[in-house]
């Protein structure tokens, strides 16, 4: 019974699963990642002995995501995503609501509440946290994309 999958697109990294001295056909929980300078295991159990619930890997996540941030270039990238993640939106807005000409006010109503409950938001707490950044770049596209298409139609 083959479980390895390999990927000759990614360095030859190879998944495959090992089996328990038990018994033929009974197999580990442990996951192995083989490259080619060295071995990666990721067990899936706990400390004690027990088996890994979903619970436990939901609350790594915060600190998995914390460390990932850590890096000035990541923050930089992920923050330029979400500035052109607004511009998209606001094109996108603005063309399906211009397009049909029906609801464009309440659309522009809608825009309006909610630039400015984000600049709310971000201006009335006492520390700007990473998420709360990428909101406020999330706001600044938007609102550039909405000035942009402005001027498109001005001229």
């Amino acid at each position: 019974m083959l479980h390895s999958t390999s990927f000759p697109s990614t360095g030859g990294l190879v998944f495959g699963l090992r089996p328990q001295s038990r018994g033929a056909y009974s197999i580990s929980r442990d996951f192995i990642l083989r490259s080619s300078p060295g071995r990666f295991r990721v067990r899936a159990v706990q400390d004690d002995g027990g088996p890994r619930r979903l619970v436990d890997i939901i609350r790594l996540v915060p600190e998995i995501s914390r460390n990932y941030f850590r890096s000035p270039s990541r923050r930089a990238l992920f923050g330029g995503i979400s500035l052109l993640g607004g511009f998209y939106v606001a094109q996108t807005i603005s063309l399906s609501f211009g397009a049909l000409g029906v609801n464009d006010v309440i659309a522009a109503v809608l825009c309006v509440l909610v630039t400015e409950y984000a600049t709310k938001f971000y201006y009335s707490r006492p520390k700007v946290t990473f998420p709360l950044a990428l909101l406020n770049n999330f706001k600044m596209g938007f609102t550039y994309g909405l000035f942009i298409d402005a001027f498109k139609l001005a001229s």
